[in-house]
């Protein structure tokens, strides 16, 4: 009974959801994309100095 209960009420509560039209869901997956990529550049470029400045003091 507690999981059929526990069903019908999700259910209910889903019927409250604002859910994004698919232009905003479009919008917030490219974004998500494009941040994302960002972050990677950012910290690879971080990565990429650091590591030749670990280099250059430990390695010669």
């Amino acid at each position: 009974m507690g999981l059929i209960n526990y069903i019908k009420e999700t259910k209910g509560e889903l019927k409250h959801v604002s859910w994004p039209t698919k232009r905003q869901s479009i919008i917030y997956t490219a974004l998500v994309v494009v941040i994302s990529f960002l972050v990677a550049l950012y910290v690879g470029l971080f990565d990429f100095i650091f590591t030749d400045i670990v280099k250059e003091f430990f390695l010669k």
